[in-house]
């Protein structure tokens, strides 16, 4: 059997985390640019301009190549009706068999919820859409253990999961309801 501590710590060693802020810097906005158009993630260059505004993390490998990265932007589900972070990743072809996916997960994670009460709108966690088709696996948790809780299927028919910020509150609703 596999310790998944050991695993989580051995993924982190291979990867070096770049953090992006309000102002990030110019080679790393290129670095993210060049990965995407490399691995042919964003084919449009004007979503590619405007998604990079919303990076969090990038990974790179030993060799200081773009190997993932992740971004967030601020949503609000009309069902839910509360401010969420909506992440989304993509990690390049020759990373996949990695738990590189998880380690920008957690650690965005952690990133956006230590920010989280100093921004405006003020999100009360992060929300994920499922593309793999892994996810449309029968019999499948409805929270995980890390956090994680199925709320239902997004307009695409894809599972979506929220996971609150420790320490989170609602927001009244809107005059007038939702």
């Amino acid at each position: 059997m596999t310790d998944p501590t050991a695993a989580r710590e051995a993924t982190t060693a291979r990867f070096r985390f770049v953090a992006h802020g309000d102002a990030p810097r110019a080679e790393d906005v290129a670095a993210v640019l060049a990965f995407w158009t490399r691995e042919g993630a964003i084919t449009d260059a004007a979503v590619r301009a405007a998604r990079v505004r919303e990076v969090v993390l990038h990974a790179c490998d030993a060799d200081g190549t773009v190997a993932g990265v992740c971004t967030a932007r601020p949503v609000t589900l009309p069902q839910l009706g509360q401010p969420l972070y909506y992440w989304r990743t993509f990690v390049g072809t020759r990373w996949r068999a990695t738990r590189l996916a998880y380690a920008l997960l957690e650690r965005s994670f952690a990133r956006l919820e230590a920010e989280a009460a100093t921004r405006d709108p003020a999100c009360i966690g992060m929300l994920l859409e499922l593309e793999n088709p892994r996810f449309r696996d029968k019999g499948r948790a409805p929270v995980w253990r890390n956090g994680y809780v199925y709320v239902g299927r997004s307009p695409r028919g894809l599972e979506l999961r929220v996971r609150y910020f420790r320490g989170a509150r609602l927001l009244p609703p809107p005059p007038g309801g939702l």
